[in-house]
């Protein structure tokens, strides 16, 4: 299946539009569109955020690129042998991934980092399209509730089947709704975030933790 990004004036949420175009006015150099996800559809991992930060991706249009989730989750990848190169928060720093791809449940940037519920289901087509393009994909990790929400209903799943809780690891069943087949696993991990970093909600070494776990899956 072929995976299209959205449209760079996509017009499906009236709410972003109107943000992205006060943007656009407010920050000229600013990518201000739907962020392209980062890594290559091959890859087995799979890494889905909540959406652009203002000043990050949506800056830069690399998920978690120049701001500080980004600087959590980049050179833990790299230490792990996920990654390469140096990490220096633009889009033409060379940094790569390996055998993972990086993408968001929501693809624009919303006020306040907060998409509606009507949002999250506009864009989650993209988000079911892009999985069910990934030939190779064996694991897919959620950072944070809403990541893993959009997650299960793109897999076609009721959100009763699998609970978020950091650390977990559920194998999804195959399903009608998506063109993935059984296999596939599903892990949580509470978001890189400043806020999750800085209230101890999540440690470097807690994230650690979550990609070897991830890597011992791969190798299985």
């Amino acid at each position: 299946m072929n995976f299209l990004p959205p449209d760079r004036n996509c017009g499906l949420c009236a709410r972003l539009c109107a943000f992205r175009e006060q943007n656009r006015r407010k920050y000229p150099a600013y990518h201000n569109a739907p962020v392209e996800p980062f890594g290559s559809l091959n890859a087995e991992i799979l890494i889905v955020g909540l959406a652009p930060g203002l000043n990050g991706a949506n800056r830069t249009n690399r998920p978690f690129t120049n701001d500080y989730a980004g600087d959590v989750l980049y050179p833990i990848l790299k230490q792990y042998g996920l990654a390469r190169g140096n990490y220096q928060k633009r889009k033409d720093d060379g940094f790569e991934l390996i055998n993972v791809r990086i993408t968001n449940a929501v693809r624009c940037v919303p006020p306040e980092n907060k998409p509606t519920g009507e949002e999250e289901k506009n864009c989650r087509h993209f988000l079911a399209a892009e999985i069910s393009a990934m030939p190779n994909l064996k694991i897919i990790l959620c950072l944070g509730t809403i990541s893993h929400k959009n997650v299960l209903c793109a897999l076609g799943q009721k959100q009763s089947f699998a609970k978020f809780k950091h650390g977990a690891v559920y194998e999804i069943p195959p399903s009608a709704v998506s063109s993935v087949q059984n296999g596939i696993l599903l892990a949580d991990s509470y978001h890189t975030s400043r806020y999750n970093i800085n209230t101890g909600v999540l440690t470097y070494t807690m994230f650690e933790e979550i990609i070897k776990k991830i890597k011992g899956l791969l190798n299985k």
